[in-house]
């Protein structure tokens, strides 16, 4: 018979589902949805690096495009197959509920104050609160911190959550609990109606929220309420058991059942984040980093426990029993702007454009923008003291993350034009890249290859030789499009029962590698100056930011 599973991509700028065949992984219909409030720019100000979501963009995103996976697919027929559906998020990207949780934005009173919305990933308004996390850390026997590499980051949940109860006092008063996107479609599909039913993932929990085994849960109470009295007694409402992403959350609910043409029998699995399930969709392998490649860079790394015995990899976004493969250690790390660094810079050159009524001229010419680019930058002869930037266009999120860095570029002349100016942003964001690994391995966890997912790592040959130029590793980049989705439907047929554990699911579903990239050893010794020069831009980057905010 038949088995049919749904995997649902929450990204930065759209919603995708899948409807996937469980016995081989094919890929029988794809829905996108672009989120329209977001597309309006609404409840965002870049300036104060505000990026805030709006949850109807959210739940309209989700009818859609399971509704319309279906119609493509096949219809009822394809409907009745339907065994279980999974959810991945962007994270963390957390909101305030109610007791019912209910994101406050869709209660009355809420609907168009940002603090009532999810937080973005890319927000970073926290910044202060999470220095004062950390400074508060320094106080306690304990290192609450030690299993998200040593530092928190203004990313991440308690330090959105702290700077929203200290801005709004509406909300504050409302705000009866903090909820993470995964967590949150999950619990709407299977109708839930109490936070205190909500079965939040062990992925979230490990490496945002500072959940730990070892801490019997989450931090206590103490260490929340003496830093600021407005977090006393959230922990309760998060409780202590978290899940892995293999297990169900439930099933589909009676209202949901409705409203997309499925059978209350469909399984909702836990919910992860993109990255996680995305590595897992990317057929990770142990000690292979698995990079996600979008607006951001999410870098994953499964280890077995054994080998991490007694080590605590420092300036990492967390090393989580579970949070990527269950019964393995997953590792993460990446860069807080990677796509969002080439679609800056485009964005930059193609200003005048806005004073062009044509709007298909418009569009026509700034999707031309980066790939002429690209191929005007590939034909530079490489040059040791040529223009050189840093990557902290979003601040720094690994290693050792400080959102509170710039991005810079230096070296201009008059003869500084477009190509060579993109090529040094394209090189930033591979240095950037291979400052993870070097982490990682002087650290003593190897990394022993390259695997990558994602829009970048599907569209730009040029920034993918450059990363295996640059790092002197191969990269291999994974034949599926919709790389995350499909690691959400490998999830979704092992929290239904079709196959006993993940690894069977990404070996019966997996489609293999349609590209590799090599790199080139002649460019090795190049590539090292550059990267040893843009290390010493990038501590007087720092040491500059650390003086402006003393």
């Amino acid at each position: 018979m038949d088995q049919f599973v749904i995997g649902v991509d929450y990204g930065t700028d759209s919603v995708r589902s899948v409807i996937v065949d469980a016995k081989n992984g094919k890929e029988l219909a794809s829905s996108v949805f672009y989120y329209p409030r977001w597309q309006q720019g609404l409840y965002c100000n870049a300036a104060q690096n505000q990026f805030r979501q709006h949850p109807l963009d959210y739940v309209e995103g989700l009818e859609q495009t399971i509704k319309n996976c279906i119609k493509i697919a096949g219809g009822d027929s394809v409907a009745s197959a339907i065994k279980a559906i999974s959810v991945d998020t962007t994270g963390s990207t957390p909101v305030a509920v109610n007791e019912a949780g209910v994101p406050l934005a869709l209660t009355s009173g809420f609907e168009n104050n940002p603090n009532a919305m999810f937080v973005l990933w890319k927000d970073h308004t926290g910044v202060k609160e999470a220095g004062e996390i950390n400074e508060h850390a320094t106080k306690f026997a304990i290192n609450y911190l030690q299993y998200v590499g040593g530092i928190y980051s203004s990313e991440w949940f308690w330090a959105k959550l702290l700077r929203t109860l200290r801005v709004d006092e509406q909300v504050r008063a409302a705000c009866h609990s903090w909820v993470e996107h995964c967590d949150w479609i999950s619990f709407l599909l299977t109708g839930g109606d109490h936070i205190s039913k909500m079965k939040r993932g062990r992925c979230s929990a490990g490496h945002k929220a500072l959940w730990a085994a070892e801490f019997d849960g989450y931090p206590p109470d103490e260490f929340f309420s003496s830093l600021d009295p407005l977090l006393k007694g959230y922990t309760s409402t998060l409780l202590k058991e978290t899940y892995t992403s293999d297990q169900a959350a439930g099933k589909l609910s009676a209202e949901w059942a409705k409203r997309l043409g499925l059978s209350t029998d469909v399984i909702i699995g836990v919910g992860a984040f993109d990255a996680h399930m995305g590595a897992v969709g990317g057929q990770i392998e142990p000690y292979h980093l698995s990079k996600v490649m979008g607006t951001s860079t999410c870098d994953m790394l499964v280890a077995s426990k054994s080998d991490l015995e007694g080590k605590l990899i420092k300036g990492i976004c967390g090393q989580v029993d579970g949070s990527v493969i269950p019964g393995m250690i997953g590792l993460e790390a990446g860069q807080s702007a990677f796509g969002d660094t080439y679609a800056w810079f485009r964005k930059l050159l193609e200003w005048p454009l806005q004073f062009i009524d044509d709007k298909e001229l418009q569009e026509s010419i700034s999707n031309k923008i980066i790939p002429e680019l690209s191929k005007q930058a590939a034909s530079l002869p490489l040059d040791e003291n040529a223009e050189l930037a840093v990557d902290w266009l979003n601040g720094r999120r690994t290693p050792d993350a400080n959102q509170l860095l710039k991005g810079a570029v230096s070296g201009l002349s008059l003869g500084s034009d477009a190509p060579r100016v993109f090529r040094a942003w394209a090189e930033a964001t591979c240095f950037g890249a291979k400052s993870i690994v070097d982490r990682f391995n002087s650290e003593g966890v190897p990394v022993k290859g390259l695997i990558g997912i994602g829009g970048v790592a599907k569209k730009s040959p040029y920034i993918m030789q450059m990363m295996a130029d640059v790092m002197q590793m191969p990269i291999r980049i994974h034949q599926f499009e919709h790389t995350c989705a499909l690691g959400a439907a490998m999830f979704a047929a092992t929290a239904a029962g079709i196959y006993p554990n993940v690894e069977e699911a990404m070996a019966a579903m997996g489609g293999g590698f349609d590209k590799e990239y090599f790199p080139d050893p002649a460019k090795a010794a190049l590539y090292q100056k550059r990267y040893e020069k843009y290390h010493v831009l990038g501590k007087f980057i720092e040491q500059n930011t650390i003086n402006n905010h003393e």
